[in-house]
């Protein structure tokens, strides 16, 4: 079942020349709606949910959806769905994708792109493949979620009653095809403010509680206590991270050197395959800016405060190796000629959602490189690879 990688590229070339940043996806939903129609799939089959509606930031459009019947003597079989992200890294805007050899680059100083335009390339030329070669297969969904480089709230939000009660997935995000990703880490976004009092610096510093201090001595604390960076803690691991640190909405931490800090606000986040031990990571940070808080007072004994919030971002899972959607992707990779490497992912997924919904994912690779930076770069072997690979999914018997 060969490819027509010529006209997989152009689609991938397409789809890259329209921006499409988390939370404005409305144009490249467009696109790709209007390339399934030119590949012969009915428009009626094609529909945005509102899922946007439900996700708390703004965002244009609702999660791509299409319904491609089952063909031949695979049309009664239990659907079966292939997923990928339509939203690209704030990064990529004013990208300028151009060809160079076997690889996609980039000749503006942006990132490029290929996440995900390659898993949208991938999953069109699968449409587009089934209708030319009139290959038998089982009832398919396609999805594409909006919003999963801020936070996966697509396939968070998405309805699954929408979806066609698929007994399995196959999601595109990542480099080689071959990748075989059966689990990823759970994560926690948490937020501090920070209160002190604001008094004159130069004049009388001691009447004030400064913020600042709070940050530091609550940053100390949790890198003393071997809670920043990688996390190890007898064999349980995870990482953490501590992000922007503002004045709120924007605005710098303090307003002035003579002028003690009264606010700062604080975001970052925690990550463990263990669900729990995220979490544990998490109270650590929440103990040690409370600690500081105590800490640091004034001349009249005063202490400042914080008000520390977080928010499970996306819990981990690790399926097992025998379910029937990993034993169809490693054979569906040795059948095209990949060595499997079934591995978990460090980073959160679509896929953490969908299992969560109580839909088995496994998620391979594109040909994605350097993701989410301006070295960013797209392998087209291994992005042929995935439209084969996914060809290889749909019509297994």
């Amino acid at each position: 079942m060969p490819v027509d990688t010529k006209a997989a590229t152009d689609r991938l070339m397409r789809f890259l020349a329209v921006e499409g940043i988390t939370g404005q996806e409305a144009a490249i939903g467009r696109e790709l709606s209007a390339a399934l129609t030119e590949v012969g799939v009915p428009a009626g089959a094609i529909r945005l949910d509102d899922a946007n509606t439900r996700i708390p930031v703004p965002t244009e459009t609702g999660n791509l959806i299409v319904d491609l019947p089952g063909r031949g003597a695979l049309h009664n079989q239990p659907r079966i769905m292939f997923m990928t992200h339509m939203d690209t890294v704030p990064l990529c805007a004013g990208a300028r994708p151009k060809l160079s050899g076997r690889k996609v680059v980039n000749e503006a100083k942006t990132a490029l792109g290929g996440d995900n335009r390659t898993g949208c390339g991938v999953l069109v030329t699968l449409a587009a493949e089934l209708a030319k070669q009139k290959l038998d297969h089982p009832p398919i969904t396609l999805l594409f979620c909006v919003r999963e480089e801020s936070g996966l709230y697509g396939a968070r939000h998405v309805n699954t009653d929408e979806l066609g009660s698929p007994v399995m997935a196959f999601n595109y995000d990542g480099g080689s095809a071959s990748n075989v990703i059966i689990g990823a880490v759970g994560a926690d976004r948490w937020t501090v403010e920070i209160f002190g009092r604001a008094s004159h610096a130069g004049v009388a510093p001691e009447r004030g509680i400064s913020s600042t201090m709070i940050l530091a001595l609550a940053l100390a604390e949790v890198k003393a206590g071997g809670w920043f960076g990688k996390v190890v803690k007898g064999k349980r691991q995870g990482t953490s991270n501590v992000g922007p640190v503002t004045g709120g909405e924007g605005r710098p931490a303090g307003d002035a050197t003579n002028v003690v800090t009264d606010y700062v606000h604080v975001r970052g986040e925690s990550r463990s395959h263990d669900g729990k031990f995220f979490k544990e990571i998490t109270k650590a940070y929440k103990a040690a800016f409370e600690k500081a808080a105590r800490k640091v007072t004034n001349a009249q004994g005063k202490s400042g405060r914080v008000k520390f919030k977080a928010e499970t971002d996306y819990f981990p899972f690790r399926m097992k190796d025998n379910l029937p959607v990993v034993k169809r992707a490693i054979e569906a990779v040795s059948a095209v000629g990949g060595t499997p490497n079934v591995r978990a992912a460090n980073g959160g997924l679509d896929a953490n959602w969908m299992v969560r919904h109580g839909v088995p994912t496994v998620t391979f690779g594109a040909g994605q490189n350097e993701a989410h930076t301006i070295d960013e770069w797209i392998n087209l072997d291994e992005y042929e690879r995935g439209c084969a690979l996914a060809l290889q999914l749909a019509t297994m018997r």
